[in-house]
């Protein structure tokens, strides 16, 4: 496939890179923008990407903008800083899509600010971590206008296996803090169960395989298995990342009784050091 579609890329962290990869792969033209410049070079190593400068630079010269960053407050300084995207755009037009894990409510405020300067904009968080943003198979949760995401649409297949259009701007954030509070709860869930066998003589070796292979198995427990048995617990999704999604998800209305007790524990486990770590070292946090 090939495109004259030039896209622009910002934030290349564990989840950016891959899908820049992916996007290069499929035949796009991409032009990448990071604030660690290393980064952006580290990327053009390994395949064909332009590098930015600025983000006047990018806005410039990119039919569509990508940003996939780590919070609120980083997509609001791209956006809305002196330098940012917004002050930069003069005739030339682009669609925006931030494939961050965001506030629906900072989702609304950009998109209307961007509609202000002329410019269609898209939330698109992903549901996968950072095998699946590999493999191409992520699924993307969009929200905004309907002819912008059939624009976005070959763009997203080169990323994901999955993409829908859930409402207007501000629903692909729902979404997806709704699939973090079920991720989050599955994870201490499966925490809680590991040790409660340990403390009764069973061992995750054994205990893992009936799980993964009975009716409360799912693609999270047999993806989780081997950092709980190898005692690995590098990030493939940071555990602050989680505690930030969950507080996102608690201002934006969840009240409810596991969900309370979620925020509790991520609070702690990264009161506690924990947060750099992979989400399932709720487990370690729980057993301390």
């Amino acid at each position: 496939m090939s495109t004259t579609n030039k896209i622009g890329w910002i934030g290349l962290g564990n989840m950016g890179n891959p899908m820049v990869k992916n996007l290069v792969k499929a035949g796009f033209e991409v032009t990448v923008y990071n604030r660690n410049p290393e980064k952006s070079k580290a990327l053009q190593a390994e395949v064909k990407v332009e590098i930015a400068a600025s983000l006047a630079e990018l806005a410039g010269s990119s039919d569509f903008i990508f940003t996939m960053l780590s919070d609120d407050a980083a997509l609001k300084e791209v956006y809305q800083s002196e330098t940012g995207l917004l002050a930069a755009v003069q005739s030339h037009k682009f669609i925006a899509i931030d494939m961050s894990t965001v506030s629906p409510e900072t989702t609304k405020i950009l998109a209307a600010l961007c509609r202000e300067k002329g410019i269609d904009y898209l939330d698109a968080p992903v549901s996968g971590s950072v095998k699946p943003a590999e493999e191409a198979q992520l699924i993307i949760l969009a929200g905004g206008e309907e002819a912008v995401y059939e624009k976005a649409k070959p763009m997203f297949a080169a990323m994901g296996k999955l993409s829908t259009l859930l409402g207007p701007n501000g629903a692909g954030n729902v979404a997806k803090l709704a699939i973090n509070l079920f991720l989050g709860i599955t994870a201490q869930g499966l925490a809680e169960a590991v040790i409660f066998a340990e403390k009764n003589g069973i061992q995750s070796s054994a205990l893992l395989p009936l799980i993964n292979a009975g009716a409360v198995g799912s693609g999270l427990t047999k993806l989780k298995t081997e950092n709980i048995v190898s005692n690995n617990y590098k990030a493939a999704f940071a555990l602050k990342l989680l505690a930030k999604d969950i507080r996102l998800a608690t201002a934006n209305g969840m009240d409810t009784p596991i969900g309370g007790a979620l925020s509790q524990t991520l609070a702690g486990a990264v009161e506690k050091g924990f947060g750099e770590e992979d989400m399932i070292a709720v487990l370690r946090y729980l057993k301390a």
